[in-house]
């Protein structure tokens, strides 16, 4: 990868870094999670359905694992490990997220409620 050298670089203190990682993964399993009840209907859920409804439960406890682990090794890290987070900043294709990464604010709460538009779609 090439760093872009027209961006400043600004070390951080990696456990700050980290915990910003956490708050994000924390936030996709909470938005996957609210998907679940929409995708119930009335007569009852279908074998297919039944399959989506466990990988989405699965895609949770991995990101609330990933979130807790990160948590966990990150109180261990001392503060005077820095980082520079320019560069995997610039690949973040969201813009909230990519804004939250590199902003070096500590978030609580929900970026992206579901009564709340989307914003940037990337589609695969």
């Amino acid at each position: 990868m090439q760093k872009d050298h027209n961006q400043p670089h600004a070390e951080e203190s990696l456990p700050d870094v980290l915990m910003r990682v956490v708050t994000e993964l924390h936030d996709v399993a909470y938005l996957i999670e609210r998907i679940e009840p929409q995708l119930m209907s009335d007569d009852g859920p279908g074998a297919d359905r039944i399959m989506v409804l466990q990988g989405i439960d699965l895609a949770v406890q991995k990101a609330r694992g990933l979130a807790e682990f990160i948590d966990t090794i990150t109180a261990s890290i001392p503060d005077t490990c820095l980082v520079d987070v320019t560069t995997a900043v610039s690949l973040v294709k969201l813009a909230d997220m990519k804004k939250a990464l590199g902003s070096g604010i500590l978030r609580h709460g929900h970026s992206q409620p579901l009564t709340k538009a989307a914003g940037d779609f990337e589609a695969f």
